[in-house]
């Protein structure tokens, strides 16, 4: 027997979410961080966004220029300035409109382009967490992740986030002229604007933690929806329509009160925006008014000067409302980051592991303990060994760990301690490409995608033919019930192969799991709901199926564990007994003689 390994010992545990305390600068840096592609794409976008940004200041300077110049003019209104004035001028708003243009297609370009990558990734991710992880969080919550998270980013950049950058250059330029022309009307709006420059960051934060709930309460939406949309026949025949569309109604509730709460905030910087920008207004004519009268100031200027007002009103009050957007956007960015920085804790050793060497494939467990997080030890010093071309069956009554073996063993979870072996090499060495291709489990529920018969088969092996699918199930013995089907090989299986019965939908997936011709195949009580009939016809095709190879079968019926070269029975966690059915079944008393008995009656009442 192999010397034990310990391993550190870990606690499946799903990762918090990043707190809504981070700022939205952290945010934004790691976000960005991990979109290369929109790093690389914003500077063309910007320098579009800067040159469209400076023909809207051509309007206010054309008219201080038409008042003074044209219109003003010594002897009377001068005809040649005003037409050149309105040409340059017209000359600059269809470069202006020519701009907007190409940078609105550049960014919708960029945007996609860049959260479509980070989409594809962080859907990659989810799949590289454990088992554990993945059923910790409700499938509709991490859906949302990929989905709604994403969409949210994707309408702030391509609305809010540009009208944010216009916006800011158009602020900045308003600025510059609005000094040329006269440095106290500035700071005049300058000053009106400054409470409301406090009053949005202090609000800020608590939008963010608003709207950080928000984005929960989408994910448990999500959910809620999800699982009655699946579980549609379980609530129907039990009768809990009810009871669902109040659980339902529940979650619709939270997620309307949070967004609730989230706009009532919103809608209080909003109507900030708008009072301070009538002050500054009604404080820029009064004052200007003065300044002209003291001589300091022209008709013309002071004209100008009221459109560029117009001008800087217009980003303050249109960055009131994108804040709303954007928290919202920056809520569900750190919900994707999140994922995304969850380190999976079952981890492809990529080029540093090592390939599965040729050849059938030995099994061993090194004193190996597993519990689930908070829970107690669901296997407890399983401590054994396969020998390659060994078919064995592992029997045990309901929560007895066998189902736990099979997953540590295709390593859908690592051990707590010690640690498995196959062929020799620790399971955690073995490069991920060289253990699925190698190692086949086929799981208790046969999922099937929404295709056909065939597609779903060509799932384990892409490069068969019709004719060979056909020949796979001649040699399982079940070419009768594929010509039972409606469309043979073309038959539609349904969502989740619904359309099949649960038995139908185990056949497809053992057929795809022998296409696959793997060294090692684990069967996680795949034959649970066969017929009889199907069951004795499917033993005799694996007997020719598993014969050579290494076969693992977690035994619900015990002709599994009959037909088997040794039966290994688990008892709360632990190996209790291991050895051919026959002298197993001799034992009087033991555990296995009791489940072989209790078999023998279900299968006569039946």
């Amino acid at each position: 027997m192999s010397v034990t390994t310990a391993a550190t010992p870990r606690t499946d545990s799903p990762r918090t979410e990043s707190p809504a305390s981070e700022s939205t600068l952290q945010t934004l840096r790691r976000g960005l961080a991990l979109s290369p592609e929109l790093r690389w794409g914003l500077a063309g976008t910007l320098a579009l966004a800067l040159l469209a940004t400076a023909g809207r200041v051509a309007v206010p300077v054309a008219v201080q220029l038409g008042i003074d110049h044209g219109i003003r003019a010594a002897g009377g209104p001068d005809m040649e300035v005003l037409t050149l004035i309105a040409a340059v001028t017209a000359g600059v708003l269809v470069v202006t409109v020519a701009c907007t243009y190409l940078m609105n297609v550049r960014l919708y370009r960029v945007s996609e382009t860049a959260l479509a990558g980070l989409r594809a990734r962080t859907f990659r991710h989810i799949h590289d967490l454990s088992m554990l992880h993945q059923q910790a969080e409700r499938r509709g919550s991490l859906t949302s992740r990929v989905t709604s998270d994403i969409d949210q980013m994707s309408q702030f950049l391509q609305m809010g986030g540009m009208a944010l950058i216009v916006n800011t250059g158009q602020l900045v330029i308003a600025t510059a002229i609005m000094l040329i022309y006269s440095w106290q009307l500035t700071l005049v709006v300058y000053a009106a604007f400054a409470p409301l420059v406090w009053l949005v960051r202090h609000f800020q934060r608590r939008l963010g933690a608003a709207y950080s709930l928000v984005r929960r309460r989408v994910g448990t939406l999500l959910a809620a929806i999800s699982e009655s949309v699946v579980g549609a026949e379980v609530i129907r025949a039990y009768g809990v329509r009810e009871r669902t569309r109040r659980r339902l109604d529940d979650a619709i509730e939270r997620y309307r009160v949070a967004q609730f709460r989230a706009l009532q905030i919103s809608v209080f910087t909003f109507s900030a925006g708008e009072l301070t920008a009538g002050l500054a207004n009604a404080a820029v004519i009064v004052t200007g008014v003065l300044l002209g009268v003291d001589g300091d100031l022209t008709v013309g200027e002071l004209t100008a000067f009221l459109f560029l007002v117009a001008l800087f009103v217009q980003p303050v009050q249109i960055a009131t409302e994108v804040l709303n957007e954007a928290q919202n956007a920056i809520a569900g960015w750190r919900r994707v980051l999140d994922i995304i920085d969850t380190a999976p804790d079952v981890a492809d050793p990529g080029e540093a592991g090592r390939d599965l060497p040729p050849g059938p494939i030995g099994i061993t467990f090194s004193h190996v303990h597993f519990a689930y997080p908070g829970g107690p030890e669901v296997l407890s010093d399983v401590d054994l060994t396969i020998p390659p071309r060994t078919r064995v069956a592992v029997v045990g009554q309901t929560g007895s760990g066998k189902s736990t073996f099979a997953k540590l063993l295709t390593r859908l979870m690592d051990p707590t301690r010690g640690e498995v072996r196959l062929a020799g090499i620790p399971l955690t060495d073995v490069r991920f490409s060289s253990l699925r291709r190698r190692v086949v489990m086929v799981p208790q529920d046969g999922f099937l995608f929404d295709d056909t018969v065939a597609a779903n088969i060509r799932f384990a092996n892409p490069d068969l033919s019709d004719d060979d699918l056909y020949l796979a199930f001649c040699e399982l013995g079940l070419e009768d019930w594929l010509d039972s089907l409606p469309a043979g090989l073309r038959t539609q299986v349904g969502e989740r192969g619904e359309a099949l019965s649960v038995g139908e939908r185990q056949l497809v997936a053992l057929v795809r799991a022998y296409v696959a011709n793997p060294d090692l195949l684990v069967l996680d009580e795949a034959t649970s709901a066969v017929d009889p009939a199907t069951e004795v016809r499917l033993a005799r095709a694996l007997d020719a199926v598993t014969r050579g190879r290494t076969t693992v079968a977690i035994a619900h019926r015990l002709s599994t564990a009959e037909a088997a070269d040794e039966v290994i029975v688990m008892d709360k966690g632990r190996v209790v007994q291991r050895g051919p059915h026959a002298v197993l079944v001799a034992q009087q008393d033991s555990v296995y003689a009791r489940l072989h008995a209790s078999w023998l009656e279900q299968t006569r009442s039946s």
